[in-house]
């Protein structure tokens, strides 16, 4: 004779004997019913703690992007002298930290420009093109414009951070990063 499955068997209240039980109702003795009830208490005190973590983390990205939208109190860092740059050419630096790539592009004899080089929409790095005016993502075709760094095409649609610059001496120096309303 094969044995009901548990949970469409008839239930019985807890303490109440069943005439010849199964062997592996003996050997664990679950009162289904009362094992899956959940009062209504519970299930209100699950909803708001689930909403209570919810805030906090919507309260803990506010905070996160408040400290990184915080303009930068770096001190000057030099990135190289203005000869070692052609017109028209980049060169890779870190800036404000080691860990935060960053671009320098010049864009004639007197201009340079820096931007943060992580793409806004998913970090990619952009690449200059500075005969188009313009910088590209190849990640997901996105555009940025080489003068304002706001976005002109693709995905993206927050502006790269510009970094601060200052020639003194034939030298450039990144000098801060610029805080944008976003």
């Amino acid at each position: 004779m094969e044995e009901p499955h548990p949970q469409t068997s008839p239930a019985l209240p807890a303490g109440q004997p069943q005439a010849d039980p199964p062997p592996w109702r003996r050997d664990f003795p679950i009162d289904w019913p009362q094992d899956e009830y959940v009062s209504r208490r519970d299930f209100v005190k699950f909803v708001v703690l689930v909403s209570f973590a919810f805030v906090v983390g919507q309260f803990w990205i506010l905070l996160q992007n408040f400290l990184r939208l915080k303009p930068s109190s770096s001190s000057a860092m030099e990135i190289t002298g203005a000869a070692a740059l052609p017109v028209g050419g980049s060169l890779l630096f870190a800036y404000p930290s080691p860990n935060e790539p960053a671009i320098l592009v010049k864009t004639d004899a007197n201009t340079y420009l820096a931007y943060d080089q992580r793409c806004t929409h998913l970090s990619c790095p952009v690449i200059a093109q500075p005969q188009a005016g313009r910088f590209i993502c190849p990640c997901h075709e996105g555009v940025y414009d080489l003068a304002t760094g706001r976005p002109l095409a693709g995905p993206p649609r927050r502006p790269l951070r510009r970094i601060v610059l200052e020639v003194r001496s034939g030298r450039v120096y990144a000098t801060g990063v610029e805080a944008r309303a976003v």
